[in-house]
């Protein structure tokens, strides 16, 4: 049974992403923050169009999102297959693949679809089907423990870096995107250690940059902190650095789209430049992230494919009209000018102070990584690591 959720809108409990019956409802992400809309699922094609187009956006949520996309493919295999399992295996792999095609940084989505393939071996057509369906459900049981564990570990940080500073004085933390319960289903990565934080009393503030051009954290963080009382504010991508310079940032955390056996860190488009800051700065600039999030195979994050995405994300902007009320969508850049659309960026390993995961706080290097996780030699190896 999964916990209460922990997060709320507007005072009542909500996640991201579950399952009433064999309909799935998720927040509809690209309505917020000016409307809070919760879309139904039904088919593995609508739940591609949801990852693909950003309805749902997040390494963690995209992982079990792709889970649940799954075991709708298992219903529509079993509709088309009937009782032929070798038909059935084939379609539900031909689904797998189409959903691992929609967003290829993040690797969460990836062994999600691995880990239900894996898991529906054996038994009837009807059998495997429910399978589908309980290991869809497994997997947002880890991702919501895991999550909560990674607040417990990021605490510990945060109240030994506040009370080093003086517990009486503002603890300024900067995040970059969305790592927030949104882009999870519950806590967030990088976002649940400043709620426990917050929660546990010490006195938090959080810079959130705005993070262009689709702007998650100006849309998406600053609504969750404030939905959570926590003191936040938004800032322009560029000021980071500036901040860093006087001062005014005790401490960087940001969430990842995957991280290397390695420890390099590939994350939102400017992650990169946050780290560089914070280093030549001497700030602690921390990663969160589940052990899903880790690419055991791969030690070299520049082999990482980064996503492109199109130039409209660049050239147009959305808001809200406050006049009309409507949510509009408006031209930035010369008509003429074409714009290029990098999703991701790798910030390499020795700029990251260190990994929180739900193990721990582990040093970003090769070493620090295989003693926990393993070296991937025994995939899905994230799901037998111990956690402390």
């Amino acid at each position: 049974v999964h916990p209460a959720p922990a997060m709320k809108v507007d005072g009542v409990p909500r996640q991201t992403m579950w399952a009433e019956g064999r309909v799935i409802k998720s927040v509809d992400q690209r309505s917020l923050p000016h409307e809070f809309v919760v879309e139904d699922i039904t088919t593995v094609h609508e739940m591609a169009v949801a990852i693909k187009d950003m309805h749902l956006r997040g390494a963690v949520v995209i992982g079990t999102a792709a889970a649940y996309g799954m075991a709708l493919a298992a219903c529509e295999a079993q509709a088309a297959a009937g009782e032929d399992v070798a038909k059935f295996m084939d379609l539900l792999q031909a689904s797998g693949e189409k959903l691992k095609a929609t967003r290829p940084t993040a690797v969460n989505l990836e062994h999600a679809v691995r880990d239900v393939l894996a898991g529906v071996t054996s038994g009837t057509v009807a059998e495997r089907v429910e399978q589908s369906w309980e290991l869809a459900k497994v997997q947002k049981g880890h991702d919501l423990d895991w999550c909560r564990r990674i607040g417990e570990h990021g605490l510990k940080i945060i109240r030994q870096m506040s009370d080093k500073k003086g517990g009486d004085k503002t603890f300024n933390i900067l995040t970059h995107c969305n790592a927030g319960w949104l882009a999870c289903i519950d806590f967030g990565t990088a976002t649940a250690p400043m709620y426990a934080a917050h929660d546990a009393g010490i006195k938090l503030h959080v810079y959130v940059d705005e993070t262009r051009p689709r702007n998650q954290g100006a849309s998406l963080t600053a609504w969750e902190l404030g939905q959570h009382g926590v003191p936040h504010t938004v800032i322009a991508d560029n000021t980071g650095g500036h901040l860093m310079q006087h001062g005014m940032v005790d401490m960087v955390i940001t969430g990842a789209d995957r991280v290397t056996r390695g420890g390099d860190v590939c994350n939102k488009i400017g992650t990169y430049l946050k780290a560089l800051a914070a280093k030549d700065n001497n700030v602690p600039f921390y990663v969160a992230l589940p052990s899903s999030t880790l690419d055991l195979r791969l030690v070299d994050g520049f082999k990482i494919p980064i996503e492109q995405r199109s130039a409209r994300e660049v050239s147009h902007v959305q808001g809200l009209h406050e006049e009309t009320g409507k949510i509009m969508e408006v031209l930035l850049t010369p008509k003429s000018s074409p714009a290029a659309n990098y999703a991701f960026d790798v910030t390499p390993r020795h700029l990251v102070t260190g990994l929180i995961t739900e193990c721990g706080v582990h040093e970003a290097n090769e070493a620090a990584i295989v003693a926990v996780f393993g070296n991937g030699s025994e995939e899905p190896s994230a799901k037998k690591a111990k956690v402390e």
